[in-house]
C-alpha cells in the first residue's frame, strides 16, 4: 500500500502472521478456560490435519472448496462490491452440475463431460448472482441485501427440487441417484497411482487442481489485464473511474457473473468429485467462511490460497479434535474460526501503528549504515 511505512512484505505477511499468532494465543486461553491443555489441543489438530495421509487429503478437499469461493468474494472487494452470496451461487453451481451428470452421464465419457459439468457449474452460479448484481448496478439495491436473501432463496428451492423432483422414487432421503463411474472426478490417490506414488484413499480430488488454476485465472485477469485494472480502478475510487472512461454499472454486472462462476465450482467438488451424486445442504457455510478467507487472504489468490489451507487445517483438525475430546463440543472449532476472522478481519490493523513504529526507527539506522 503506498501509504505504508513498512515494507510490502510486513504489509502482506507479517502483519497477516502475527495477527494470526493472536488469535491462536486467544484460542489457547479459550482452551484453558474449559479445562483441555491447549499444546496437547494443538498437537491433536496437527496430526489429524498434517500428520497422516488421509488427513491431510482431508485438509485439501476442505481448503479446495475455501479456495473457490475466497476468489469469488475477493474479486468483488476488488470492484468495491460485497458479495455474500457465494453460498447460494455455489448451492445452485452444484445443482448445474448434478443436473449435467444426471443428463449426460450414461451418454459421454468423463473427458468429454467435465467441460460440460464445469460450464454449467460456472454458468448456473453466474446466473444466481446476475439479478442481485444487476439490481445492484441499474436499480440501487444494496448487493448485501440481495445476495443475503438469494442465499435464502437457493435453499429453498434445493430443497423443492429434492424433494419433489430429483429423489429417487421410493426413497425417503432427499438424494439423486448415484452418478455413472464415467461422471466422476477421479480422487487424488487415483491420480497419484496412475505414476506410481502411493497415498492414502481420500475425498481430495481433481477440482484441486481446478482451484490452483482458477486462482492462476483471477491473478491473470485483476493484474496483467485491462479488464482488471478497471475492476481494481472501480473498487478503488468510483468517481474517477467513471471519468476515466470506465461504465461502472456494466462493470458491476461482469464483475458478479464471474464472481458468482467462481462460486459455482464449488459443486465439482462436492458434487462430482466428493459424493457422486447431488444431496441436500452440501455447501455447509464454505460460501460464508470464504469471506473470512478473502479476508484473511488481503484479495490475492496466493494469500487466498494460503488461508483456505488455513481454514482446511481447522476443518479437519477440529473433527479430530472433537473425536479424541468427546467431551469437547464440536463448536469449540467455531469459536476458534471466529477468533482469527476477528484478528484478520475487524482488527486487521491493531497492530500496524506499532510495526510502522518500529519500521520507523529501523530504516533511519539502517540508511546511516549504508
Amino acid at each position: 500500500m503506498s501509504d505504508s511505512k513498512m515494507p510490502a512484505w510486513a504489509n502482506v505477511g507479517l502483519m497477516p502472521l502475527l495477527n494470526v499468532t493472536m488469535a491462536f494465543a486467544v484460542s489457547a486461553l479459550v482452551f484453558l478456560f474449559i479445562g483441555i491443555d491447549p499444546i496437547e489441543a494443538a498437537e491433536v489438530m496437527l496430526y489429524g490435519a498434517l500428520g497422516y495421509e488421509e488427513g491431510i487429503g482431508y485438509t485439501l478437499f476442505y481448503a479446495t472448496n475455501f479456495i473457490f469461493t475466497g476468489l469469488c468474494v475477493a474479486l468483488a472487494f476488488s470492484a468495491g462490491l460485497f458479495n455474500i452470496g457465494g453460498e447460494g451461487q455455489a448451492y445452485i453451481g452444484g445443482l448445474g452440475v448434478g443436473l449435467a451428470c444426471l443428463a449426460l452421464d450414461a451418454s459421454l465419457p468423463f473427458w468429454a463431460l467435465l467441460p460440460i459439468t464445469m460450464i454449467a457449474s460456472m454458468l448456473f452460479g453466474a446466473l444466481w448472482a446476475l439479478i442481485p448484481a444487476y439490481l445492484q448496478a441499474y436499480r440501487g439495491s444494496h448487493i448485501v441485501i440481495t445476495t443475503i436473501m438469494f442465499n435464502f432463496i437457493a435453499s429453498s428451492l434445493m430443497v423443492y427440487l429434492m424433494v419433489n423432483v430429483l429423489k429417487l422414487d421410493g426413497q425417503m432421503a432427499p438424494v439423486s441417484r448415484i452418478f455413472e463411474q464415467s461422471a466422476q472426478l477421479p480422487f487424488m490417490h487415483e491420480i497419484l497411482g496412475w505414476f506410481g506414488i502411493e497415498f492414502e484413499a481420500s475425498p481430495l480430488n481433481l477440482s484441486f487442481i481446478i482451484a490452483l488454476l482458477a486462482g492462476v485465472f483471477l491473478w491473470v485477469l485483476l493484474w496483467h489485464t485491462r479488464w482488471g485494472f478497471a475492476i481494481r480502478a472501480l473498487g478503488s475510487n468510483p468517481t474517477a473511474a467513471r471519468y476515466g472512461g470506465i461504465d461502472p454499472k456494466k462493470l458491476t454486472v461482469i464483475v458478479m457473473l464471474i464472481s458468482g462462476a467462481l462460486a459455482g465450482l464449488v459443486g465439482i467438488n462436492e458434487v462430482q468429485g466428493y459424493s457422486g451424486q447431488l444431496k441436500l445442504d452440501f455447501v455447509a457455510g464454505y460460501g460464508f467462511t470464504g469471506i473470512a478467507v478473502a479476508l484473511m487472504g488481503r484479495g490475492h489468490p496466493v494469500g487466498i490460497i494460503l488461508a483456505s489451507i488455513l481454514f482446511g487445517l481447522l476443518f479437519q483438525g477440529g473433527a479430530e479434535l472433537a473425536f479424541e475430546f468427546p467431551e469437547l463440543d464440536r463448536n469449540i472449532v467455531v469459536v476458534v474460526q471466529a477468533l482469527v476472522i476477528l484478528f484478520c478481519g475487524a482488527l486487521e490493523y491493531m497492530l500496524k501503528p506499532y510495526l510502522e513504529k518500529g519500521f520507523a526507527m529501523i530504516t533511519p539506522k539502517a540508511q546511516a549504515e549504508a
